[in-house]
């Protein structure tokens, strides 16, 4: 029985005409699955389902997610953390929250600093947001400039993120970027391809990030993720959900956090 299902141009581009119609035919393609994005049952027979193309070094995966969740579309992740979202789909990941993330925005040597991601729910308008907050372990510093200096805000802004002086609005949409959560754990913050081509990670975790019921319900319920970034010593690790929204509140006092909304996927 023909599927209700979506295959993208650059997905077909990628896997072939011949496997992109036997999917579409339903040769190929599962009855019931479980959505790569919110972990809850689809049935590609019953309602509009998107094929979601992992590229890594050596493997790809073809998963399967609601329409309305993610849109058709490739995402390139390295091998180890295409083989992490493997075991995680398969339920074979036993891992447990990650520790030190990969290397930050490219700016900086992986000698120098690395991102941690804090995820946590924010009240702002009276309504409790899905948000990630990013601090870098070091100074991250502009190619070419003198030593010991710090321009991760600037960068930041210079790709579109919004300075923030305190949290009683929700930033601006940050078109072309995204939060990867498959499987129902974190895997990535992307951001535009080079030359309007497919998303790539500007920050993704050596293993899938767990992220709370509640963050993953907000998440889903709102289809938006607040990104909130600030240079090291500014946050810290926050132990409760209302210490961080106070050291959240104190770097914008100090006119060091920089803030963007970003959707689930990237189109």
């Amino acid at each position: 029985m023909p599927r209700m299902l979506e295959v993208g141009d650059d997905v077909r581009a990628e896997i072939g005409d011949e496997e992109a119609d036997r999917l579409l035919a339903g040769e190929n393609a599962p009855g019931s699955y479980d959505c790569t994005s919110c972990r809850t049952p689809g049935d590609t027979e019953q309602e509009r389902t998107s094929t979601v193309l992992f590229i890594g070094d050596e493997t790809a995966v073809l998963a399967f997610a609601h329409a309305s969740c993610l849109p058709s579309q490739i995402v390139q992740v390295s091998e180890e953390q295409l083989q992490g979202a493997v075991r995680s789909i398969t339920g074979e990941d036993g891992s447990g929250p990650a520790g030190v993330p990969a290397p930050g925005p490219g700016e900086a040597a992986p000698d120098q600093a690395v991102l941690g991601v804090t995820s946590g729910l924010v009240l702002i308008e009276g309504e409790l947001r899905p948000a990630l907050v990013v601090e870098p372990t070091g100074a991250i510093a502009r190619p070419g400039s003198e030593p010991g200096g710090d321009n991760f805000l600037q960068l930041l802004v210079e790709q579109g993120f919004t300075p923030v002086a305190s949290l009683d609005g929700v930033p601006p949409v940050l078109h072309g970027w995204s939060v990867l959560l498959a499987a129902g754990q974190l895997h990535a913050v992307l951001q535009p391809g080079p030359d309007g081509g497919s998303p790539v990670a500007w920050w993704q975790a050596h293993h899938p990030l767990q992220v709370t019921e509640a963050w993953r319900t907000a998440a889903n319920k709102l289809q938006t993720v607040l990104l909130f970034a600030a240079p090291v010593g500014s946050i810290g690790r926050q132990p409760r959900e209302d210490l961080l929204r106070g050291a959240l509140d104190k770097a914008a006092a100090h006119g060091r956090l920089v803030a963007a909304a970003m959707p689930l996927a990237g189109t």
